[in-house]
């Protein structure tokens, strides 16, 4: 079972500023909210690149979360120092970062995610054409940051030559067939621009907290425990993939509603169906016709019930539960995705900012009863055979 360690780094990335030298915008500039925002652009290339070529989509998110890992160690050097550390010691400091992950407990995450790690870290072979796409996603999201910064930078000394460096990695990457795909696309690109906008939604709206959230920044997190989770029953692949790709969308409407709160959502009959109702509206004819047709459903699969249990029977969704998905339908032929682990991701994510922001010593009515409504309903919660309750005693305040 993961460890209180990881959990506690996991989310320093939530605290760590990007771009912190340079004037940008208050909210949704953490690393936590790149990596997010890294993972959409992964997805949409992955899906353009198998067009031509075979990705391999475990190695893919998997990737992911090592340079997600990494880049928590390492990324408050300047991405110049840090590529030219990196050409020059790499393997010192990947070492070192395996090292301090070992620290806090890598490999108590099952099914030797901390060995594929080092592989993924010193092994230039391992997973090189994934890593081709993550690296293109890594500079097409700091572009995009990029625009943003530059226009509250112009005429700063050395802004001209970050622009001119980005320009030439971006030149760099465009032999990639997603990536050529992605700047003909207007639509797709559209919908990772809307992904963006996820960063500066605030999670919690109504409290101040530290460190904030956004909703892109949970999404991620609910994704990475989500898969940690699957790995821990022995998930088929295809069930990792679609549970980590429906943790990473699972509030995708929200891009188009906000994230509207469960107390406001709960205090009136029927008022949490009436807003699903419309969330279902505005992704059928705002968001989904961004993409491809051939992307839709998938899509649809991940976010309708987000929380309910399925597998696809005879071209057909079937609402089952993770117990009984370990037990007859763990194949990747029937594509299954966990919705109750996605929820007890999704429900563990607020528990911690919770937990961090009274820990910080902001606090408030809000933050102390939702952690502790969240407690008792989740602390004892058995996963098909799995204690991930767990998870809840390591961050309790009395």
């Amino acid at each position: 079972m993961i460890r209180e360690g990881i959990l506690r780094f996991i989310y320093q990335a939530a605290s760590m500023q990007r771009w912190n030298d340079h004037i940008r915008p208050g909210k949704g500039f953490t690393e936590l909210d790149k990596q997010a925002h890294k993972l959409f652009y992964a997805y949409v290339l992955g899906k353009f690149e198998e067009q031509t070529h075979p990705v391999d989509w475990i190695k893919l998110v998997e990737g992911a979360i090592f340079e997600f890992f990494q880049r928590t160690l390492l990324t408050d050097i300047k991405p110049a120092i840090f590529h030219m550390l990196m050409e020059k010691h790499g393997q010192q400091l990947n070492r070192l970062v395996m090292d301090r992950l070992l620290e806090i407990g890598i490999n108590d995450i099952p099914g030797d995610l901390g060995k594929r790690m080092e592989l993924y870290l010193f092994d230039p072979d391992y997973s090189s054409h994934e890593k081709k796409i993550l690296n293109a996603s890594h500079y097409m999201v700091t572009n995009w940051e990029f625009d943003i910064v530059y226009r509250m930078n112009e005429g700063f000394y050395g802004i001209e030559e970050t622009r001119r460096n980005l320009k030439k990695q971006l030149e760099e990457h465009q032999n990639i067939d997603g990536v050529q795909k992605l700047v003909f696309n207007r639509g797709a690109s559209d919908f990772l621009n809307l992904m963006g906008q996820l960063r500066f939604q605030q999670r919690w709206a109504q409290t101040q907290r530290i460190p904030e959230t956004s909703v892109a920044g949970h999404m991620l997190i609910v994704a990475l425990l989500s898969y940690i989770l699957t790995l821990q029953l022995d998930g088929c692949d295809r069930r990792r993939y679609n549970n980590f790709f429906a943790g990473l969308f699972h509030d995708l409407p929200e891009v188009l509603t906000r994230d509207i709160i469960s107390p406001v959502k709960n205090s009136i009959g029927g008022l949490g169906e009436l807003i699903k109702s419309i969330e279902d509206m505005q992704m059928e004819e705002m968001l989904l016709p961004l993409l491809p047709e051939k992307w839709r459903q998938e899509i649809r699969y991940f976010t309708e019930d987000e929380f309910s249990g399925k597998i696809m029977l005879d071209g057909k969704v079937i609402s089952v539960s993770t117990e009984k998905i370990s037990e007859y339908y763990n194949e990747d032929g029937f594509s299954p995705v966990d919705g109750g682990i996605i929820e007890f991701c999704d429900k563990f994510a607020a528990y911690m900012e919770a937990y961090l922001s009274i820990k910080h010593g902001i606090t408030s009515k809000n933050l102390v009863e939702g952690h502790r409504d969240l407690y008792k309903r989740f602390a004892r919660t058995n996963i098909a055979g799995i204690d991930a309750g767990v998870l809840f005693d390591y961050f309790r305040l009395d």
